[in-house]
């Protein structure tokens, strides 16, 4: 049975009454299908999430995806390992090079002859039997090793310090000023002070 007006009147209810009563009723109906929409749209997606589960029961074995998983990330962690220590194991031949007086232009070049699989770091970081390694580096690569050699200074023309020596009459013959007392500052014992 429907609420309607006539309903209501042959109750014997006032106009103001009959209207209160219509939009409360209305106000209600309004809100209970609000939430019917709502309940229906969950019930779809229900549904829908039902469907999904029993295409995953049906067709997926969990654990050999999840041994895959696992191997194929132990893997990717295996070849990252190897690369971070291969990187480490390269910077430290390198200090063995630069240790040994090796040229730096030629680095690089020893590094692609030289075969770094087989070196390990210890506890520490630096290689293995360094010393070892150190005197075969001196041994294979010798025509790359940089020796130092000094040179003492040429006897034909000895050093004056870094001043150049000048006479008395040269330094009077300076026109500019200030250059001229600079240049007797400097010779100050030709001067006498």
């Amino acid at each position: 049975m429907a609420l309607k007006r006539e309903l209501l009147k042959g109750m014997g209810l006032t106009d103001e009454q009959q209207t209160a009563i219509i939009d409360a009723h209305i106000e209600t109906v309004d809100g209970l299908k609000e939430k019917i929409t709502k309940l229906e749209a969950e019930a779809g997606k229900a549904k829908e999430l039902q469907k999904e589960l029993d295409a995953m029961k049906s067709g997926t074995d969990w654990k050999a995806e999840h041994d895959k998983l696992k191997k194929d990330f132990d893997e990717y962690k295996k070849t990252t390992e190897a690369k971070e220590t291969a990187t480490k194991v390269k910077a430290a031949y390198r200090g063995l090079l630069k240790d040994a007086n090796v040229d730096e232009k030629r680095f690089d070049a020893i590094l692609r002859a030289t075969d770094l699989s087989g070196m390990k770091l210890d506890k520490d970081g630096k290689l293995e039997n360094a010393d070892k390694l150190t005197e075969a580096i001196k041994a294979d690569w010798s025509d790359f090793v940089v020796t130092a050699r000094t040179r003492g200074a040429d006897i034909k023309t000895p050093p004056t310090g870094g001043k150049a020596t000048r006479t008395k009459e040269e330094i009077m013959a300076i026109k500019d000023t200030g250059e001229r007392q600079q240049a007797i500052a400097e010779n100050h014992e030709l001067f006498g002070f």
